[in-house]
């Protein structure tokens, strides 16, 4: 093992994330850390790393990063466009890079984020036990905001040993976003009856206005039985808020401790994934299940990454001309 570092060359809403800030929610703290939490464990486990090593989160906005000294990388989640040094590579894919190496993630036709891990995690000072960037409060990660050009990540105990890009095997991570599984309540009963059914059948469409705070959605407002306001409680990720105006608002890794709208439903553990990765535009439909389906489908979703994920290697099918020009395409030629 030995020390590299990966240089930030630019990323909009790029930041570093583990597992989260938990414990201090009576402080007024939340969480933080991964809006795709199976993706974001996902790209760790590829490595060999603790499922909540501290790892690059990448949003729509793209990252590109150059590489000093070599070290190992997995990437996963959206559908994000990516480059190694010009050459086009699956979307979960990992691969020892070089030093000088330029990699570069771009948004994709689908999923709104994606994880960047490192082999041996990347090094930085925890607050309150985690480097879980929470940009609303300034704490966490790179002084608390966003990673920005001119930032280097330190990764003291790098690994170099995956060698040529690998295609991941990771069938639990194609996700539609059309049917989202809730477990209604906490405040169902704060709404006219036939609105519960309403919110269930009809479907919602994701709104540009979202980001790691909420996810707001665009339908037919629901209506409240006797008033919008409650006296304001806890908020876990994925409580879905009513507000006056009857359009369904999902809380998501930077929520609000608390809040005063009533919470028709809560998405359960295993679908606030499949909830993030949907671009504005999305329409989704949610469906009622139990506690104990809930429980299951977080089970099955863990018990996924107990096995070595499958790394298949990457096949170059097209060349580009600065991998062309690169090569010494006479070499054996005699007169």
């Amino acid at each position: 093992m030995t020390a590299a570092r990966l240089k930030i060359l630019s990323g909009a809403g790029a930041t570093l994330q583990d597992a989260g800030r938990h414990g201090y929610m009576r402080y007024g703290v939340t969480p933080a850390g991964p809006m795709d939490p199976l993706a974001f464990a996902t790209a760790n486990r590829a490595l060999g790393n603790d499922l909540d090593a501290t790892a690059v989160e990448v949003s729509v906005g793209g990252l590109s990063v150059v590489t000093e000294g070599p070290l190992d990388v997995a990437i996963a989640g959206g559908g994000f466009r990516i480059e190694h040094d010009g050459r086009a590579l699956p979307s979960n894919v990992a691969l020892t890079l070089k030093p000088d190496s330029l990699l570069t993630l771009k948004a994709g036709a689908d999923g709104a984020w994606g994880y960047l891990a490192v082999g041996g995690g990347i090094d930085v000072a925890p607050t309150l036990g985690s480097a879980a960037t929470h940009t609303r409060s300034g704490f966490g990660g790179l002084d608390g905001r966003a990673l920005r050009a001119g930032d280097a990540l330190v990764v003291d105990a790098a690994r170099a040993t995956l060698g040529e890009p690998a295609a991941m095997t990771v069938p639990w991570l194609d996700r539609r976003p059309d049917r989202i599984r809730v477990v209604l309540g906490p405040q169902a009963d704060a709404f006219v009856p036939d609105e519960i059914e309403a919110f269930l059948n009809e479907g919602w469409t994701v709104t540009a206005r979202g980001d790691r705070m909420a996810c707001f959605l665009k339908g037919r407002p629901l209506r409240h039985a006797a008033g919008h306001d409650i006296v304001s409680d806890g908020i876990a990720m994925g409580a879905i808020q009513v507000p006056g105006d009857g359009l369904p608002i999902v809380l998501m890794a930077d929520r609000q401790p608390t809040g005063g709208y009533p919470k028709i439903a809560t998405v359960i553990g295993a679908d606030i994934g499949r909830l993030a990765q949907a671009q504005a535009g999305v329409m989704m439909r949610f469906a009622a299940v139990s506690i104990e389906e809930a429980v299951n489908a977080r089970r099955a979703e863990r018990a996924a990454l107990v096995p070595a994920i499958r790394l298949e290697p990457v096949v170059r099918t097209v060349f580009s001309s600065e991998f062309l020009l690169g090569l010494n395409l006479i070499d054996g030629v005699t007169a």
